[in-house]
């Protein structure tokens, strides 16, 4: 267990630095009484209050033991009270390492905001079960790449998260010193990816060194299928689970494993988090901005939403399709438009098809500008689910999700510039 082994570590360093007689040498936070509270505290974290009360007292009397030999206040009763101080701290060592009641720390890595609803619902799960958990979020820092690969901007997106998912700053935790019971990503392909990559520490590869079990929950969801190719992603090798969404992608990820003799149970159907967020969205937890509400006014809202896959397979179309849908609804006064395009769609541009990228935000900043429809580049897609009326355009993970509320969908053609709706 990760806190019950660092406390025994940090006790066990405590009685070293006791048996150097450093503790005959008063100074402003003692090293001895330093380490000796840092251990109190670990061992309350890591307890239940009750389990907790078994130490607490043992723990107040050395540490205000050491206090007054560190104070001066002892005389030369100092060394029989450092060697009693001793023989508790051995006392609570032995009864610590019999101690089978410690919570799991269990840390949660998003790097971008919107996709943590693919790990959200796990998380919750584990940060309200107090009595065996200790659930810790850390948002972690990544780059947008340039086309040669080079990291062009880096990110945290720490601050979007609201304030009720508290979270840890990544510049003040050492996994490989934390070496938590688990740690959950949804991050895949270490260096492999050409438009964003966090930073190197939190590949899954150096991430699988630093905890017991490391665990891979997809950001996305299908349904019904996936490409082999992100069932062959280092994230998916390197973790020890993949939890997935339904028995028949299960099987498809059983069939793709790459690496060798699949490892049974490797692969869970357990579900994913993204369904439990969409199915338990409501409107009044996703409030809209005045103007929007202006843009709606009682119309029928459609939702329409652009992928990253359209845009890199039909790169010498798409501008053209999305100049022409822009054009239809903007004349549809019935109908409120809602533009919501893949989060990731202008850093993928930028790396992947600059040529696209310009144009893209000439027609993007015109259609902002115009003012006449929504443009949603927010973190939080459940708003633009919950609210819409219908969904229309690319098919994606959000489609998926869209069918889990049971209004319509229909999904755009390429080949098709004119639109016909109702």
């Amino acid at each position: 267990m990760a806190i019950k082994n660092r406390l025994l570590s940090k006790l066990k360093s405590t009685c070293v630095l006791m048996n150097m007689a450093a503790i005959s040498h008063p100074q402003k936070m003692h090293p001895v009484y330093r380490k000796l509270v840092e251990a109190r505290e670990l061992c309350q974290q890591g307890l239940t209050e009750s389990n907790f009360a078994k130490y607490a007292e043992v723990y107040d009397g050395v540490i205000m033991a050491v206090k007054q030999v560190l104070d001066g206040g002892v005389g030369s009763d100092t060394q029989e009270i450092v060697g009693l101080c001793q023989e508790l701290l051995q006392h609570i060592m032995v009864e610590t390492s019999k101690e089978e009641h410690f919570k799991k720390e269990m840390v949660f890595l998003p790097y971008k905001y919107s996709m943590w609803d693919s790990l959200e619902s796990v998380w919750r799960a584990a940060y309200e079960d107090k009595d065996n958990c200790l659930a810790y979020v850390i948002p972690i820092p990544y780059c947008d790449r340039n086309p040669d690969g080079t990291a062009k901007e880096w990110h945290c997106e720490r601050e979007f998260f609201p304030a009720d998912i508290p979270t840890l700053d990544w510049q003040e935790v050492d996994l490989k010193v934390m070496h938590p019971d688990v740690i959950f990503f949804h991050y895949p392909y270490d260096n492999c990816n050409r438009v964003t990559s966090p930073s190197q520490e939190y590949y899954s590869s150096n991430l699988k060194m630093c905890t017991d079990k490391l665990v891979y929950i997809p950001y996305f969801v299908t349904g019904k299928t996936v490409k082999p190719n992100f069932i062959q992603e280092p994230g998916v090798n390197n973790a020890d689970y993949v939890i997935v969404e339904n028995e028949k992608i299960k099987a498809i990820y059983e069939e793709y494993y790459s690496v060798g003799e699949l490892p049974e149970g490797k692969i869970l159907a357990l579900g994913s988090p993204k369904y439990d967020k969409v199915i338990a969205a409501r409107k009044e937890e996703y409030p809209l901005p005045e103007a929007w509400e202006r843009l709606i006014a009682g119309r029928k809202i459609i939702l329409y939403n652009t992928s990253l896959q359209a845009h890199l397979v039909h790169s010498d179309k798409i501008l053209e399709k999305l100049y022409s849908v822009l054009l239809y609804f903007k004349e549809r006064k019935d109908l409120a438009f809602w533009w919501r395009p893949h989060p990731l769609m202008e850093a993928t541009l930028d790396s992947m098809l600059p040529h696209v990228a310009s144009v893209y935000r000439e027609v993007r900043d015109a259609y902002v500008k115009e003012g006449w429809g929504i443009y949603d580049d927010t973190p939080e897609m459940e708003r633009a689910i919950v609210w819409s009326d219908a969904y229309y355009g690319d098919t994606s993970s959000m489609v998926e999700l869209y069918s889990k509320t049971g209004k319509p969908i229909m999904i755009q053609d390429m080949e098709v510039k004119n639109i016909k709706l109702g």
